[in-house]
């Protein structure tokens, strides 16, 4: 992601936090269907994780209509407010690389199951994809107050 938007910016951020916290929602759905035999603490889990994902999914949306509605006239206020919301995401996506990880040291049901390894290494990445982007933005936003 380019920091070049200007006063776009946070519709920036929150467009690539509605698209990340949608893939997160997915990936809970994708390690459940792959991996036959998931031990049933890793299932309810991810199920959890999947409703509080779509939930922060809901909210990023919400924010990004009222970013729309405001236009060029972004208050600081709603800007204060677009950042702890990207550094709750950022916080959730941290969590949940860590029950990833989790499930892939730790379940046997996993561990005789290489493809499953792999898939989950791609999805802790493309987390930590979305968590440079949040760090960047919220590193970027300290050193301008």
């Amino acid at each position: 992601m380019q920091f070049y938007y200007g006063q776009q910016m946070p519709l920036r951020i929150l467009d690539e936090a509605e698209f990340w916290k949608h893939q997160e929602e997915e990936h809970t759905v994708v390690i459940r269907e792959l991996v036959k035999g998931l031990e049933p603490e890793f299932v309810d889990a991810l199920k959890k994780w999947e409703a509080a994902l779509a939930e922060t999914h809901q909210q990023v949306v919400r924010y990004i209509e009222t970013v729309i509605r405001s236009g060029a006239n972004v208050t600081n206020e709603l800007h204060q407010h677009v950042i702890q919301l990207v550094s709750y995401c950022l916080q959730e996506s941290l969590s949940f690389i860590r029950l990833c990880e989790q499930i892939k040291n730790e379940s046997a049901a996993v561990s005789g199951n290489p493809t499953a390894k792999v898939v989950l290494v791609h999805i802790i990445r493309e987390s930590e994809y979305f968590t440079g982007i949040a760090q960047a933005l919220l590193y970027n936003t300290q050193n301008a107050t």
